[in-house]
Order: structure tokens, then sequence, then C-alpha cells
């Protein structure tokens, strides 16, 4: 390979912040969203099957008064809770926003519907 010639090497050195600075502006800046062609339908969550998906969950939730050896904290009942806040919570853990081992593995295994389901039958309990 040839050596450059000195004008080359002082143009890419004049030149090359201004490409990086362009570059770093391109990669921040937003990528235009298409315009959504049809609206998802929701995901309506079956009891009956919830009922099935929670039975380990009554381990942790539905034991009054229980808590974890390590780390020390309450466990929260969630029988009874709004089908929309059980939904968010167990996304939550799925994408990892929620920090709790044991509850991000159990999330991580569930599908939408399952979710939907879980929150449709949790909801009913009292």
């Amino acid at each position: 390979m040839r050596p450059l010639p000195l004008a080359a090497c002082l143009a890419l050195a004049a030149f090359a912040p201004i490409a990086a600075s362009t570059a770093q502006e391109t990669a921040a800046a937003p990528a235009a969203q298409p315009a959504p062609t049809a609206t998802a339908a929701a995901i309506v969550g079956n009891p009956e099957t919830g009922k099935t998906l929670t039975y380990t969950c009554q381990g942790c939730h539905g034991v009054t008064g229980y808590k974890n050896a390590y780390p020390n904290f309450h466990v929260p009942r969630i029988g009874g809770q709004s089908a929309d806040y059980l939904t968010h919570a167990l996304l939550e853990y799925k994408n990892g926003n929620r920090k709790h081992p044991t509850m991000q593995a159990q999330a991580q295994s569930f599908s939408e519907q399952d979710i939907a389901d879980i929150a449709a039958f949790l909801s009913t309990v009292k």
C-alpha cells in the first residue's frame, strides 16, 4: 500500500472532526416512524386459563404475611388488583424494567396472551 501524500493527510485531519460530529448528529436524530396502518387488537384475557397459570404464584403471593428470607421484603398480595396494573407490572418484569430475579424469570416465560389471562383471573380474586 502506498503512503498518502502530505496534502491528503492534512485534508483528512482537518475534516475528520466535522465528519464525526455529523455522524453523531445523524445517529442521535430519531428515525422517522411510519404511520401505523392498522391498530393492533387488544388482547383479551381468559380468567379460566389465568387460574391455571397462577398456580405457582400462590406459593409467594398467596400466603398471608409471607416474606422472603433474602432479600428481606414484603411480598404483595396480587389478588384483586386491577387487570391493567397486573398487566403493566408483568410486562415491566418481562422487559427488565422492574428488578426482581424471580419475577423477571417468571414473567419472561409468559406470552402476552398468558399475561392477559393471568391479569384477567387475578383481578377477579377477592
